[in-house]
């Protein structure tokens, strides 16, 4: 066991986390893209990757800031997640919606991950009076947040799609007639009875 004494200690072993967080997914996510069926989806692993090479230099500037060589260290959550998927594709055979889908999630799950390390690193970097790395790890951060909604907006679109529930009550429910149309409409009806009622009455004293 390695005794921890100072924040910056700290700082570094996050570091190398989210460090070996990301030359993972240089790796993964070329995987990911030739697993999905769906051509945004697969555009958006692809563009993440190129995004991905630039975080780790980003990465890679930070050690150099703080004085420290740039390496990972084994990040359980990462492997758990990578685990997963991999576990998934294994024992199931799926239909390509149901992999998108599945894929969509994985991502997710990942992107979020990797939000929560940047947002602390983000904290202790400032505590630390890192600015320059701040900046550099505030630009990894926004990446991982546009990455996480365009994935999550990719999902929803193709639940849509592949629910025959939500196809259904947009393309196939039958339209109720408005109640306040239905109701202005026998008020009518019963007026022009009414009035109708009237005049036959009136004639009828007349003659």
């Amino acid at each position: 066991m390695t005794r921890m004494t100072t924040p910056k200690e700290l700082f570094v072993h996050e570091l190398q986390d989210v460090y070996y967080a990301e030359k993972q997914f240089t790796t993964v996510l070329p995987k990911l893209a030739s697993e999905a069926s769906d051509g945004e989806l697969t555009r958006a692993f692809q563009s993440h990757l190129k995004e991905t090479q630039r975080q780790i230099v980003n990465l890679e500037k930070v050690f150099k800031n703080i004085g420290e060589r740039a390496q990972g260290k084994q990040c359980p959550g990462i492997d758990g997640i990578k685990e997963e998927h991999e576990e998934f594709m294994r024992e199931h055979s799926t239909t390509p919606v149901l992999t998108d889908v599945f894929l969509t999630g994985s991502a997710a799950r990942a992107e979020h991950y990797e939000i929560a390390a940047y947002t602390s690193l983000i904290e202790q970097a400032r505590a630390l009076g890192e600015r320059d790395s701040v900046k550099l790890l505030q630009a990894n951060l926004k990446q991982e947040k546009d990455a996480a909604k365009k994935v999550e907006t990719i999902s929803k679109r193709i639940l849509k799609k592949a629910t025959p529930s939500a196809r259904s009550r947009s393309n196939g429910a039958p339209k109720r007639r408005s109640t306040s149309a239905s109701s202005t409409r026998s008020r009518s009806s019963s007026s022009a009875r009414s009035t109708s009622g009237t005049r036959r009455t009136a004639s009828r004293s007349r003659s």
